[in-house]
């Protein structure tokens, strides 16, 4: 029973390690990535792009909006964005189906869930 304790603590002690080393391995990653010019976002939730980087006092110009920009802490920048031009977002997705229904109404029949099924009968008094 003992053994099979030690066992279970030094499981638990290795996952320890091996997960501060993941997150240190991430944080230098994050801090390589930081550079002027780079759009990012705050830990509190705020988009911008880097104008300027104090390596001594460890701040970031960031600019929100034209002509705005906040002082941080370096450590306040939680993630580098990469460009939003691979995949649309979902109001563009839902934007160009509305658009293509439109267009081509026929290729959406029988699609919805009040269309009637394939051999199911619809009601005469339904318009």
């Amino acid at each position: 029973m003992t053994l099979f304790m030690m066992a279970v603590l030094a499981v638990l002690v290795f996952f320890m390690f091996r997960n501060g080393q993941k997150r240190k391995k991430a944080a230098a990653e994050l801090q390589n990535q930081v550079v002027v010019g780079a759009h990012v976002m705050t830990t509190f939730g705020v988009y911008g792009t880097i104008k300027s980087i104090d390596e001594v006092e460890n701040i970031v110009v960031l600019e929100t909006s034209p002509k705005n920009t906040l002082k941080l802490h370096r450590q306040a920048i939680a993630r580098v964005v990469e460009s939003a031009a691979v995949a649309p977002t979902a109001g563009e997705a839902i934007g160009a189906d509305l658009t293509n229904l439109a267009l081509n109404p026929e290729a959406e029949a029988g699609k919805l869930e009040i269309d009637p099924q394939f051999g199911e009968r619809k009601p005469k008094n339904s318009k």
